[in-house]
């Protein structure tokens, strides 16, 4: 089933894991990155996003970010 709307889909992708050191975006171990999820849009994106890196502010290397998927769909745009 498919949902439909007049409000453009602009999906989000919120994710993170602990870095190796922290001057670089390299993480230490691939298959231990958190996948928090997909969103509609930024907004609901971003509020994941205060979540996970709050809860996770005692370790520094730990990071979180979020991930326009919509620009990787849609290129032109």
């Amino acid at each position: 089933m498919t949902e439909s709307s007049d409000k453009k889909q602009l999906l989000h992708l919120v994710f993170g894991g602990e870095l190796s050191n922290l001057e670089q975006v390299q993480f230490r171990d691939l298959n231990e990155l958190d996948i928090v999820g997909i969103f509609p849009d930024y907004a609901s994106a971003l509020v994941a996003w205060k979540s996970k890196a709050q809860s996770t502010v005692d370790n520094a290397h730990m990071r979180y970010f979020i991930v326009h998927m919509h620009r990787l769909l849609n290129p032109t745009e």
